[in-house]
Protein backbone atom coordinates (compact mmCIF):
# COMPACT_ATOMS: atom_id res chain seq x y z
CA UNK A 1 0.00 0.00 0.00
CA UNK A 2 1.03 3.38 -1.13
CA UNK A 3 2.32 5.49 1.81
CA UNK A 4 0.07 8.64 3.28
CA UNK A 5 0.80 11.58 1.04
CA UNK A 6 3.26 14.10 2.12
CA UNK A 7 1.58 16.62 4.66
CA UNK A 8 3.91 19.65 2.88
CA UNK A 9 4.33 20.07 -0.80
CA UNK A 10 7.18 22.21 -2.31
CA UNK A 11 6.93 25.87 -2.37
CA UNK A 12 7.76 26.50 -5.71
CA UNK A 13 7.05 23.12 -7.58
CA UNK A 14 8.45 24.56 -10.84
CA UNK A 15 10.59 21.84 -11.93
CA UNK A 16 10.74 22.83 -15.87
CA UNK A 17 14.29 22.50 -17.37
CA UNK A 18 13.45 25.03 -19.69
CA UNK A 19 11.85 27.77 -19.18
CA UNK A 20 13.10 27.08 -15.30
CA UNK A 21 12.17 28.93 -12.12
CA UNK A 22 12.09 32.50 -11.33
CA UNK A 23 14.42 33.91 -9.16
CA UNK A 24 13.14 33.01 -5.39
CA UNK A 25 12.72 37.16 -4.74
CA UNK A 26 10.80 37.22 -8.19
CA UNK A 27 7.62 39.82 -8.46
CA UNK A 28 6.15 41.26 -11.53
CA UNK A 29 6.85 44.88 -10.02
CA UNK A 30 10.89 44.02 -10.00
CA UNK A 31 10.27 45.01 -13.72
CA UNK A 32 8.63 48.29 -13.56
CA UNK A 33 11.78 49.78 -15.09
CA UNK A 34 11.51 48.09 -17.86
CA UNK A 35 11.81 50.72 -21.10
CA UNK A 36 8.58 49.37 -22.57
CA UNK A 37 7.15 51.53 -25.80
CA UNK A 38 10.90 52.75 -26.09
CA UNK A 39 13.39 51.89 -29.23
CA UNK A 40 16.15 49.51 -28.22
CA UNK A 41 18.15 51.92 -30.87
CA UNK A 42 17.43 55.19 -28.11
CA UNK A 43 19.87 55.88 -25.09
CA UNK A 44 17.78 53.88 -22.43
CA UNK A 45 17.68 50.73 -24.52
CA UNK A 46 21.11 50.77 -25.86
CA UNK A 47 22.24 51.34 -22.02
CA UNK A 48 20.14 48.36 -20.58
CA UNK A 49 21.43 45.86 -23.58
CA UNK A 50 24.88 47.10 -22.71
CA UNK A 51 24.78 47.00 -19.36
CA UNK A 52 23.18 42.96 -19.29
CA UNK A 53 26.22 42.35 -21.84
CA UNK A 54 28.73 44.19 -18.96
CA UNK A 55 27.15 42.38 -16.01
CA UNK A 56 27.27 38.91 -17.52
CA UNK A 57 30.52 39.13 -18.06
CA UNK A 58 31.26 40.25 -14.68
CA UNK A 59 29.39 37.07 -12.95
CA UNK A 60 30.54 34.54 -15.15
CA UNK A 61 34.72 36.15 -15.28
CA UNK A 62 34.34 36.55 -19.24
CA UNK A 63 37.51 38.02 -20.48
CA UNK A 64 38.06 41.30 -21.07
CA UNK A 65 38.98 40.33 -24.78
CA UNK A 66 36.14 38.12 -25.62
CA UNK A 67 33.34 39.72 -27.05
CA UNK A 68 29.22 38.97 -25.54
CA UNK A 69 26.34 39.37 -28.26
CA UNK A 70 23.01 39.37 -27.46
CA UNK A 71 21.33 36.95 -30.42
CA UNK A 72 18.03 36.28 -31.33
CA UNK A 73 16.44 32.52 -30.75
CA UNK A 74 17.43 31.69 -27.57
CA UNK A 75 20.61 29.49 -27.62
CA UNK A 76 19.59 27.60 -30.50
CA UNK A 77 19.95 30.38 -32.28
CA UNK A 78 23.18 31.28 -30.86
CA UNK A 79 24.44 27.84 -31.79
CA UNK A 80 23.54 27.73 -35.11
CA UNK A 81 24.53 31.76 -35.84
CA UNK A 82 27.87 30.29 -34.50
CA UNK A 83 27.63 27.09 -36.74
CA UNK A 84 26.55 28.63 -40.27
CA UNK A 85 29.22 31.79 -39.82
CA UNK A 86 32.04 29.78 -38.57
CA UNK A 87 31.96 25.96 -39.78
CA UNK A 88 33.47 25.09 -43.19
CA UNK A 89 37.10 26.63 -43.49
CA UNK A 90 38.21 23.36 -41.92
CA UNK A 91 37.13 19.60 -40.86
CA UNK A 92 34.81 19.75 -37.94
CA UNK A 93 34.03 16.97 -35.31
CA UNK A 94 30.83 17.23 -34.13
CA UNK A 95 30.44 15.43 -30.41
CA UNK A 96 27.03 14.13 -29.34
CA UNK A 97 25.08 12.50 -26.15
CA UNK A 98 21.84 13.65 -25.92
CA UNK A 99 19.24 14.89 -28.48
CA UNK A 100 20.67 18.96 -28.57
CA UNK A 101 23.79 17.84 -29.61
CA UNK A 102 22.22 15.20 -31.73
CA UNK A 103 20.40 18.71 -33.21
CA UNK A 104 23.58 19.88 -34.07
CA UNK A 105 24.95 17.08 -36.17
CA UNK A 106 21.93 16.88 -38.58
CA UNK A 107 22.52 20.69 -39.20
CA UNK A 108 26.04 19.91 -39.96
CA UNK A 109 25.76 16.97 -41.58
CA UNK A 110 22.68 17.41 -43.70
CA UNK A 111 22.02 21.24 -43.85
CA UNK A 112 25.27 22.62 -44.15
CA UNK A 113 26.93 19.14 -45.75
CA UNK A 114 30.56 19.96 -43.71
CA UNK A 115 32.97 17.18 -43.61
CA UNK A 116 32.70 16.18 -40.21
CA UNK A 117 33.62 13.13 -38.06
CA UNK A 118 30.57 12.35 -36.04
CA UNK A 119 31.06 11.15 -32.13
CA UNK A 120 28.03 10.00 -30.26
CA UNK A 121 27.63 8.22 -26.67
CA UNK A 122 24.18 6.70 -25.41
CA UNK A 123 22.28 8.79 -22.91
CA UNK A 124 23.89 8.31 -19.92
CA UNK A 125 27.26 8.12 -21.30
CA UNK A 126 29.40 10.89 -22.41
CA UNK A 127 31.75 10.71 -25.48
CA UNK A 128 35.78 10.02 -24.74
CA UNK A 129 37.61 13.25 -25.17
CA UNK A 130 40.73 11.73 -25.28
CA UNK A 131 39.76 10.65 -29.01
CA UNK A 132 38.70 14.01 -30.00
CA UNK A 133 40.68 15.78 -32.77
CA UNK A 134 40.89 19.46 -31.33
CA UNK A 135 42.61 20.41 -34.43
CA UNK A 136 39.37 19.96 -36.40
CA UNK A 137 36.50 22.44 -35.31
CA UNK A 138 34.41 20.83 -32.37
CA UNK A 139 30.84 21.27 -31.74
CA UNK A 140 29.42 20.11 -28.61
CA UNK A 141 27.28 20.63 -25.56
CA UNK A 142 28.76 21.09 -22.19
CA UNK A 143 25.69 20.13 -20.19
CA UNK A 144 23.28 17.49 -21.84
CA UNK A 145 20.11 19.03 -20.74
CA UNK A 146 18.19 15.68 -21.65
CA UNK A 147 20.40 13.13 -20.43
CA UNK A 148 21.60 15.08 -17.30
CA UNK A 149 25.31 14.57 -18.60
CA UNK A 150 27.55 16.63 -18.12
CA UNK A 151 31.64 17.27 -18.92
CA UNK A 152 32.79 17.46 -16.06
CA UNK A 153 35.93 20.00 -16.89
CA UNK A 154 37.90 21.13 -19.60
CA UNK A 155 41.11 18.89 -19.40
CA UNK A 156 41.11 17.37 -21.91
CA UNK A 157 40.69 20.46 -24.39
CA UNK A 158 44.54 21.74 -25.33
CA UNK A 159 45.31 25.11 -24.96
CA UNK A 160 47.11 24.69 -28.28
CA UNK A 161 44.39 23.61 -30.47
CA UNK A 162 44.54 24.65 -34.23
CA UNK A 163 40.22 24.41 -34.08
CA UNK A 164 37.56 26.29 -32.66
CA UNK A 165 35.83 24.82 -29.54
CA UNK A 166 31.81 25.26 -30.22
CA UNK A 167 30.13 24.91 -26.85
CA UNK A 168 26.41 24.94 -26.29
CA UNK A 169 26.56 25.75 -22.71
CA UNK A 170 22.95 26.58 -21.89
CA UNK A 171 22.28 24.33 -19.17
CA UNK A 172 25.81 24.97 -17.89
CA UNK A 173 26.16 28.93 -17.55
CA UNK A 174 26.10 29.88 -13.70
CA UNK A 175 26.11 26.99 -12.58
CA UNK A 176 29.26 25.05 -13.68
CA UNK A 177 32.66 26.24 -14.27
CA UNK A 178 33.77 27.11 -17.96
CA UNK A 179 37.34 27.50 -18.56
CA UNK A 180 37.01 30.46 -21.19
CA UNK A 181 40.62 29.29 -22.41
CA UNK A 182 39.44 26.09 -23.53
CA UNK A 183 36.42 27.52 -25.38
CA UNK A 184 36.19 29.81 -28.56
CA UNK A 185 32.32 30.01 -28.96
CA UNK A 186 30.09 29.79 -26.18
CA UNK A 187 26.02 29.89 -26.08
CA UNK A 188 23.54 30.07 -23.68
CA UNK A 189 19.69 31.51 -22.95
CA UNK A 190 18.71 33.59 -20.21
CA UNK A 191 15.79 30.50 -19.37
CA UNK A 192 17.54 27.87 -18.09
CA UNK A 193 20.04 29.02 -14.73
CA UNK A 194 18.70 32.74 -14.43
CA UNK A 195 15.33 31.61 -14.95
CA UNK A 196 15.03 34.36 -17.64
CA UNK A 197 12.52 34.39 -20.45
CA UNK A 198 13.18 32.74 -23.40
CA UNK A 199 13.52 33.65 -27.11
CA UNK A 200 16.65 35.52 -26.30
CA UNK A 201 20.58 33.49 -26.77
CA UNK A 202 24.12 35.27 -25.78
CA UNK A 203 26.64 34.73 -27.83
CA UNK A 204 30.11 34.63 -26.27
CA UNK A 205 33.64 34.68 -28.72
CA UNK A 206 37.17 34.56 -27.91
CA UNK A 207 39.85 36.55 -30.50
CA UNK A 208 40.37 33.43 -32.63
CA UNK A 209 36.34 33.09 -33.07
CA UNK A 210 36.59 36.55 -34.02
CA UNK A 211 39.59 35.74 -36.02
CA UNK A 212 37.86 33.30 -38.28
CA UNK A 213 34.89 35.06 -38.92
CA UNK A 214 37.05 38.13 -40.13
CA UNK A 215 39.37 35.98 -42.24
CA UNK A 216 36.78 33.39 -43.34
CA UNK A 217 33.60 33.34 -45.59
CA UNK A 218 31.14 30.32 -45.92
CA UNK A 219 30.56 28.89 -49.25
CA UNK A 220 26.79 29.40 -48.58
CA UNK A 221 24.63 32.67 -48.26
CA UNK A 222 24.12 33.84 -44.58
CA UNK A 223 20.54 34.90 -43.07
CA UNK A 224 20.48 38.62 -42.33
CA UNK A 225 20.30 37.73 -38.51
CA UNK A 226 23.29 35.50 -38.70
CA UNK A 227 25.61 37.80 -40.01
CA UNK A 228 28.00 39.15 -37.43
CA UNK A 229 30.66 41.01 -39.99
CA UNK A 230 30.93 43.44 -42.83
CA UNK A 231 33.51 44.25 -45.21
CA UNK A 232 35.72 41.29 -43.79
CA UNK A 233 35.13 43.24 -40.34
CA UNK A 234 33.04 42.36 -37.16
CA UNK A 235 30.27 44.47 -36.82
CA UNK A 236 31.10 45.46 -33.38
CA UNK A 237 27.72 46.93 -32.66
CA UNK A 238 26.36 43.74 -31.98
CA UNK A 239 28.56 43.17 -28.89
CA UNK A 240 27.66 46.90 -27.43
CA UNK A 241 24.08 45.86 -27.00
CA UNK A 242 23.40 47.35 -30.94
CA UNK A 243 21.20 43.49 -31.41
CA UNK A 244 20.44 42.75 -35.02
CA UNK A 245 16.55 42.10 -34.45
CA UNK A 246 14.65 43.77 -31.71
CA UNK A 247 14.62 42.19 -28.29
CA UNK A 248 12.09 42.67 -25.68
CA UNK A 249 12.87 45.05 -23.40
CA UNK A 250 10.66 43.53 -21.04
CA UNK A 251 12.91 40.12 -20.88
CA UNK A 252 16.34 42.06 -20.76
CA UNK A 253 14.87 43.88 -17.84
CA UNK A 254 13.87 40.59 -16.22
CA UNK A 255 17.22 39.80 -17.14
CA UNK A 256 18.89 42.32 -15.60
CA UNK A 257 16.67 41.87 -12.28
CA UNK A 258 18.20 38.12 -12.31
CA UNK A 259 21.97 39.25 -12.61
CA UNK A 260 21.22 41.82 -9.70
CA UNK A 261 19.82 39.03 -7.61
CA UNK A 262 23.04 36.55 -8.89
CA UNK A 263 25.23 39.29 -8.02
CA UNK A 264 23.44 39.95 -4.46
CA UNK A 265 23.80 36.66 -2.76
CA UNK A 266 27.42 36.63 -4.25
CA UNK A 267 27.79 35.50 -7.75
CA UNK A 268 28.89 32.29 -9.76
CA UNK A 269 30.45 30.78 -6.85
CA UNK A 270 27.43 31.11 -4.76
CA UNK A 271 24.93 30.03 -8.09
CA UNK A 272 27.17 26.92 -8.34
CA UNK A 273 27.11 25.93 -4.98
CA UNK A 274 23.57 26.63 -4.81
CA UNK A 275 22.81 23.90 -7.63
CA UNK A 276 25.39 21.36 -6.22
CA UNK A 277 23.27 21.40 -2.96
CA UNK A 278 20.16 21.18 -4.81
CA UNK A 279 21.24 18.44 -7.13
CA UNK A 280 22.87 16.47 -4.39
CA UNK A 281 19.31 16.51 -2.71
CA UNK A 282 18.61 14.10 -5.18
CA UNK A 283 21.49 12.13 -5.69
CA UNK A 284 21.62 11.27 -2.05
CA UNK A 285 17.99 10.05 -2.38
CA UNK A 286 18.68 8.11 -4.99
CA UNK A 287 21.22 6.75 -2.73
CA UNK A 288 18.81 5.98 -0.18
CA UNK A 289 16.00 4.08 -2.77
CA UNK A 290 17.17 1.42 -4.96
CA UNK A 291 14.12 1.65 -6.77
CA UNK A 292 15.67 5.07 -8.77
CA UNK A 293 19.53 5.85 -9.72
CA UNK A 294 20.81 8.98 -12.01
CA UNK A 295 20.71 8.24 -15.64
CA UNK A 296 24.25 9.29 -15.91
CA UNK A 297 26.76 6.40 -15.25
CA UNK A 298 29.63 8.47 -13.97
CA UNK A 299 29.52 10.38 -10.70
CA UNK A 300 31.54 12.74 -11.95
CA UNK A 301 29.52 13.34 -15.09
CA UNK A 302 26.44 14.12 -13.21
CA UNK A 303 24.59 17.51 -14.50
CA UNK A 304 23.97 19.59 -11.32
CA UNK A 305 21.18 21.76 -13.27
CA UNK A 306 19.24 18.93 -15.43
CA UNK A 307 18.98 16.01 -12.93
CA UNK A 308 17.62 13.02 -15.26
CA UNK A 309 16.29 10.31 -12.99
CA UNK A 310 15.37 6.60 -14.15
CA UNK A 311 12.92 3.88 -12.40
CA UNK A 312 14.92 0.69 -11.89
CA UNK A 313 12.39 -1.28 -9.77
CA UNK A 314 11.81 -4.94 -11.77
CA UNK A 315 7.94 -4.51 -10.57
CA UNK A 316 7.35 -2.11 -12.92
CA UNK A 317 5.98 -3.36 -15.87
CA UNK A 318 6.06 -0.37 -18.84
CA UNK A 319 8.85 1.82 -17.83
CA UNK A 320 7.29 4.81 -19.98
CA UNK A 321 3.65 4.58 -19.70
CA UNK A 322 5.02 4.43 -15.23
CA UNK A 323 7.15 7.36 -15.85
CA UNK A 324 4.78 9.32 -17.26
CA UNK A 325 2.45 8.23 -14.47
CA UNK A 326 4.47 9.14 -11.46
CA UNK A 327 4.84 12.75 -13.69
CA UNK A 328 1.72 13.60 -14.14
CA UNK A 329 0.55 12.40 -10.18
CA UNK A 330 3.37 15.01 -8.81
CA UNK A 331 1.60 17.55 -11.34
CA UNK A 332 -1.89 16.52 -10.05
CA UNK A 333 -1.03 16.98 -6.53
CA UNK A 334 0.88 20.22 -7.25
CA UNK A 335 4.07 18.80 -5.96
CA UNK A 336 6.32 18.99 -9.10
CA UNK A 337 5.49 20.72 -13.13
CA UNK A 338 7.08 19.73 -16.01
CA UNK A 339 9.31 16.91 -14.66
CA UNK A 340 8.64 14.29 -17.10
CA UNK A 341 11.71 12.84 -19.11
CA UNK A 342 12.52 14.24 -22.44
CA UNK A 343 10.35 13.15 -25.67
CA UNK A 344 14.00 11.53 -27.12
CA UNK A 345 15.21 10.63 -23.72
CA UNK A 346 14.90 7.16 -21.67
CA UNK A 347 12.15 6.76 -19.94
CA UNK A 348 11.94 8.82 -16.45
CA UNK A 349 11.97 12.26 -14.80
CA UNK A 350 13.81 15.28 -15.58
CA UNK A 351 14.15 17.75 -12.42
CA UNK A 352 15.76 21.15 -12.82
CA UNK A 353 18.36 21.76 -9.81
CA UNK A 354 19.26 24.93 -10.82
CA UNK A 355 20.31 27.79 -8.97
CA UNK A 356 16.78 29.65 -8.91
CA UNK A 357 15.65 26.49 -7.10
CA UNK A 358 15.37 25.97 -3.41
CA UNK A 359 17.14 22.86 -1.36
CA UNK A 360 13.91 22.52 0.73
CA UNK A 361 11.49 22.80 -2.24
CA UNK A 362 14.00 19.60 -3.76
CA UNK A 363 13.96 18.11 -0.18
CA UNK A 364 9.87 18.23 -0.05
CA UNK A 365 9.72 16.91 -4.06
CA UNK A 366 11.78 13.76 -2.59
CA UNK A 367 8.34 12.98 -0.26
CA UNK A 368 6.18 12.79 -2.75
CA UNK A 369 8.56 11.26 -5.46
CA UNK A 370 8.44 7.90 -2.80
CA UNK A 371 4.71 8.97 -2.23
CA UNK A 372 4.01 8.75 -6.07
CA UNK A 373 6.68 5.75 -7.11
CA UNK A 374 4.27 3.68 -4.48
CA UNK A 375 0.92 4.85 -5.67
CA UNK A 376 1.70 4.40 -9.13
CA UNK A 377 2.71 0.91 -8.42
CA UNK A 378 -0.14 0.25 -6.69
CA UNK A 379 -2.47 1.15 -9.26
CA UNK A 380 -0.21 -1.07 -11.75
CA UNK A 381 -1.07 -3.82 -9.57
CA UNK A 382 -4.57 -3.36 -8.79
CA UNK A 383 -5.21 -3.10 -13.07
CA UNK A 384 -3.09 -6.15 -13.52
Amino acid sequence: MATTKPATRPENPRFSSGPCAKIPTFTLDKLSDAALGRSHRAAVGKDKLKAAIEETRAILGVPADYKIGIVPASDTGAVEMAMWSMLGARPATMIAWESFGAGWVTDVVKQLKIEAEVKTADYGQIVDFDEVDFNTDVVFTWNGTTSGVRLPNGDKIPADREGLTICDATSAAFAQDLPWDKLDVTTFSWQKVMGGEAAHGMLILSPRAVERLETYTPAWPLPKIFRMTKGGKLIEGIFKGETINTPSMLAVEDYLVALEWGKSIGGLPKLMARADTNAKVLWDFCDRNDWIANLAEDPATRSNTSVCLKFTDDRIKDGAAFAKAVAKKLEAYNAAYDVGAYRDAPAGLRIWCGATVEASDVEALTLWLKWAFEACLQEQTEAA
